[in-house]
This record gives C-alpha cells, structure tokens and sequence, in this order.
C-alpha cells in the first residue's frame, strides 16, 4: 500500500508542477521547427560538400550537429525544471552546454554497437533477437539518462550508472507513467519517441489540419518532457521513506 501511496503522491506532486511549467513556458513547444529546419540544413549541406571517401567527415559532423541539438533541448529542460523560464539567451547558449556529454555518450553507444556485431559474429546468435533484448534492456535501464545529463552534474560513464541505479530504486514511479505518455503520443501521432527525442517528426504542412495536428503533438511532447524532468529531479532527491515521513505532516 505504500508503494501505491507514493506512485500517487509524487505523481501528482508532478503533474501539478508539469501543468505550471508548461504554461509558463509554452514557447518550447515551437521549438522542433527550429531543430527540424537546421538539421535538414546540415545533413543537406555535410551530404553535398562531403561525398564518396569523405563521407565519413558527413558522418561526424551530423552526429555532432546532433549532438549540439540534443544538448540545446536538454538545457532549455534545465531552465524549465530549475528555474521555470527560457529566454532566448538560453536558446543560444544550449546548443554547446551538454554536447560534450551528449557526444561521448553516442561515442560509447557506437562501441557498444561495435562489440554487438562482433559478438553476434563470433556466437552465431541470432541477430535480431539479441539486437531486440539488446534495445529493450538499454531503453529501460538508461530511460531516465537524459534527465541524468541534464540534472546531475556527473561526467558521461557516471550518469549511464547512476541512470541505471536510480531505475533501480524508481522504476514503478518512472516506468508506468512514462508508458502512459508513450501511448499517447503514439496514439495521437503515431511516433515513437526515443531516448533523446528532440521533437516529433510529423513534417510541416502548410495546411490547417496538419498545422492543429503538429501543434497538438508538440503539445503532448513538451508536456512529456517536462513532467519526466520534474519527476526526476523529485525522484532522485529523495527517497520514499523520506517522502512518507514528510507526508504525514
């Protein structure tokens, strides 16, 4: 029972905090048409000047550049749950705050990818079922890492490890409304985020339906975000006995 009391204390605690963010801060839902227009700009450009042999430099540059938009959004989620505002100082200020992070932990996903094939190679595992334990397993344990890059002042290898042992200790509080949300939007929009999701890609139609439909769907999404930072930065700053003892007073 008191496992239960807490899921819908601390919840609820969120979503009150969620709601105030969000509407202070509704700007950040026009924010993927920002990273949607630069990201085609770049991949267009690193395609273009960077092609046959040198197409391994496009390589490194899109991953940078995603890298840089990843940690533009991760720091304007820094402003919200911190201090409940963004400005456009922050905008451009974002876009190199958590890229060193960002970037070393695309490095060790690459490794990791790396040794995966490597082992699939020398067990003769079938791939896609050791690709899909694989996949799962990273997104559950590392689920609550963007919010560990961003709220925890860890270098890259101790945020993966504190990720996975704040899952530990919170996966009912984190998992199940996070599982919610994901059908929503899923519902909704028909995406699927992942784990450094930025925006939704639904396009960007000029008509009034898809205009409503991208609106709503950003809507939703920044709304997720949000109340993941919040829940997060509750989570990891207390415990439930700790929270239970608070609440009875």
């Amino acid at each position: 029972m008191d496992i239960l009391k807490d899921f819908f204390i601390i919840n609820g605690q969120t979503l009150k905090k969620a709601v105030s963010s969000l509407k202070d801060n509704w700007m950040i839902i026009f924010t993927g048409i920002a990273y949607i227009i630069i990201n085609m700009l770049m991949f267009g450009l690193a395609v273009t000047l960077f092609s046959g042999i040198l197409s391994i430099i496009a390589g490194i540059i899109i991953a940078i550049v995603s890298a840089s938009l990843i940690s533009n959004y991760l720091y304007l989620l820094y402003n919200v749950i911190n201090y409940n505002k963004i400005t456009f100082q922050d905008f451009k200020d974002g876009f190199k705050y958590f890229t060193r992070k960002v970037y070393t932990v695309f490095f060790f996903a690459w490794i990791g990818s790396y040794l995966l094939n490597l082992i699939q190679g020398i067990i003769g595992f079938n791939a896609n079922i050791l690709n899909i334990i694989v996949t799962v397993s990273i997104f559950i344990l590392l689920n609550p890492l963007p919010e560990t890059l961003y709220l925890k002042v860890l270098d890259p290898m101790e945020s993966i490890m504190y990720s996975i042992d704040f899952m530990k200790e919170n996966w009912l509080n984190w998992l199940l409304p996070n599982a919610i949300f994901y059908i929503v939007i899923y519902y909704f929009t028909g995406s699927i985020i992942t784990m450094f999701s930025t925006h939704l890609n639904l396009g960007l139609g000029l008509s009034i339906p898809e205009i409503i439909r991208y609106l709503i769907g950003q809507g939703i999404f920044s709304f997720t975000m949000i109340y993941r930072g919040h829940l997060y930065k509750l989570l990891s700053t207390s415990t439930r006995r700790k929270r239970m003892f608070m609440n009875k007073f």
